[in-house]
């Protein structure tokens, strides 16, 4: 079973190793990373994207862009770290960046679907991001109440009711089900 796992995990992030989006995923999801060492680069990263994304949800109308290195030091962070949140919150944003070919050079823009982003920091459990204070001044409780909700409801996987052999035939024909569709 882990062998599977992490197959599905080399799969995901079959990405070109010369890339900077390659480079941050080879270091970021290492399988062969002291455990401690790994967990403390997350633990350093996630404060790190909680700054950020407290700053872009301060004015979350204006739309942050800039190449890759103009927008990690305007964040106060190295490249690759940069390279790491684009990764994060690309697909929350209205038009997707290039993050699989960018450069350092590489133009690139933050403008996000709000609702979206909401909703993807639900799903991806960060608990740290879709509770931060931030996000009061742009949804009232209630609407981040409902988007948890949606966000949680998206990824429940509801078993349709079994039909029994004995019950009503669903196409409607008033025959049991094992003498019409269920055979």
């Amino acid at each position: 079973m882990a062998d599977n796992a992490s197959s599905v995990l080399a799969e995901e992030l079959n990405v070109d190793e010369n890339t900077l989006l390659g480079q941050w995923r080879k270091k970021a999801y290492d399988q062969n990373a002291d455990k401690k060492a790994l967990q403390n680069f997350w633990s350093q990263y996630f404060e790190t994207e909680k700054g950020i994304y407290a700053q872009l949800l301060a004015d979350p109308d204006t739309v942050v862009s800039g190449t890759v290195k103009e927008l990690a030091e305007r964040f106060g962070i190295d490249v690759e770290t940069m390279v790491g949140f684009l990764d994060g919150i690309n697909d929350s944003l209205k038009e997707a960046n290039p993050i699989e070919t960018m450069t350092a050079d590489t133009v690139v823009n933050l403008g996000f679907d709000k609702a979206l982003l909401y909703k993807n920091m639900v799903d991806a459990k960060a608990d740290w991001l879709y509770g931060l204070p931030q996000w009061d001044a742009i949804f009232s409780k209630d609407e981040q109440h409902s988007l948890l909700i949606e966000a949680r409801k998206a990824n429940t996987i509801v078993k349709p009711k079994k039909i029994g052999r004995n019950d009503p035939c669903p196409c409607g024909s008033g025959k049991k089900y094992k003498y019409c569709c269920g055979r």
